[in-house]
């Protein structure tokens, strides 16, 4: 997309694909999800898969240097300007692995939008869903209202990974994706105007 000065860049969206579980239904949503988001004008996407990602089992104590995969991690979530968190619910709450990916970082998701795309059984990982609000409000983060969620997620999908679109699941997620390019766009203002600290 080329742009002018009257035509401002697109804002990078991040998708965090929150599962590491063995036989896992997160790729299934992610990329239905992550190719709606690539058809909205107002972002560019990177898409992080927590299972992807080489961890420390423990976490690194502040003001020690990062190793280069954490830098370049690291990296990857602050130049991000708004993200999406794809989860499923364990047990009334989210993934340890995605709680851990989120811990390891700090001042990279303040003053940003967080959006959520959930699955599960009957309650849709909604459940996970309230929970990683009170995460991100900790880390200075804005979550935006609307969800997309799917209750009993594998009825929603064919063998072909397309959702059955009667449930209105591409048009929740133009809401949430309308919904987080408003908030991007007036906390990058924000930032850029007045750094956050």
């Amino acid at each position: 997309m080329t742009t002018t000065p009257d035509t401002p860049a697109p804002l990078r969206l991040a998708v965090i694909v929150g599962s590491t579980r063995d036989g896992r239904f997160g790729p299934t949503v992610g990329a239905w999800f992550t190719a709606l988001a690539g058809q909205h004008t107002g972002f560019t996407l990177d898409v992080i898969d927590v299972a992807d990602l080489e961890l420390p089992s423990a976490h690194p104590d502040w003001g020690t240097e990062r190793t280069p995969a954490l830098t370049a991690l690291a990296e990857r979530v602050d130049a991000a300007d708004a993200y999406v968190v794809i989860t499923p619910e364990y047990n009334h709450s989210f993934p340890a692995a995605l709680k851990h990916f989120i811990d390891l970082h700090r001042s990279e998701w303040e003053a940003k939008p967080v959006g959520f795309v959930s699955y599960g059984g009957a309650g849709g990982g909604l459940r996970a869903v309230e929970q990683l609000r009170l995460v991100f409000a900790e880390l200075h983060c804005v979550t935006v209202r609307d969800v997309v969620s799917f209750h009993n997620a594998w009825d929603h999908f064919g063998e072909d990974g397309r959702a059955h679109e009667e449930n209105g699941a591409a048009g929740a997620a133009k809401v949430l994706l309308d919904q987080l390019a408003w908030w991007a766009k007036a906390l990058h203002t924000a930032r850029t105007e007045n750094p956050y600290r």
